[in-house]
């Protein structure tokens, strides 16, 4: 009887585990709370833990927002994972894909200071070889006025066009 008990106890998780479970499980329920009510609407949770949501997000006291969450994270541990495996899939593709964007902006930010750098030409040059249909003459006038508002220290008005040119120049297929 003893090594039943024993192999019990071993199948059991242990205490670390299932406090990091827990822990996952109020994250992910503060993520939910934080989603405005269309985007929770689109999601396919539970009714009992949507009413929850809805009571959680309207609850503006700190300490009781934060007892309300962890409430909230007690009842999604009884349901089971796979509940909720669609909403966290849906998550985790909306943070792909704002990783992707900031990346997109960051990539798009480097070129255009490439292209007011000393070597703008080489870089324009590189740019258009990659999107033919870009219009360089509109491109070369955004960065001879972007130029000249950094010398003289005017509003970065054409450095902004000249952002917005590259960025709808970068979606459009080659």
């Amino acid at each position: 009887m003893h090594d039943a008990e024993k192999d019990q106890a071993d199948e059991r998780p242990s205490r670390s585990a299932r406090r990091r479970e827990a822990l996952d499980v109020l994250a992910f329920a503060r993520q939910l709370s934080e989603l405005p009510a269309a985007r929770l609407d689109a999601l396919e949770l539970p009714e009992d833990i949507r009413d929850e949501l809805a009571e959680v997000q309207h609850t503006p006291s700190h300490i009781a927002h934060k007892r309300q969450l962890a409430h909230l994270a007690k009842r999604m541990r009884a349901h089971d994972e796979e509940d909720f495996a669609r909403a966290r899939a849906a998550l985790a593709n909306d943070r792909a894909a704002n990783v992707r964007e900031a990346a997109a902006l960051h990539r798009i930010e480097t070129l255009r200071e490439q292209l007011l750098g000393d070597h703008g030409d080489a870089a324009l040059t590189g740019f258009i070889a990659t999107h033919p249909r870009a219009d360089r003459q509109r491109l070369r006038a955004l960065m001879r006025q972007a130029r000249r508002e950094r010398e003289t220290a005017q509003p970065p008005r054409a450095q902004r066009e000249l952002f917005r040119c590259l960025r709808e120049t970068d979606a459009e297929p080659s």
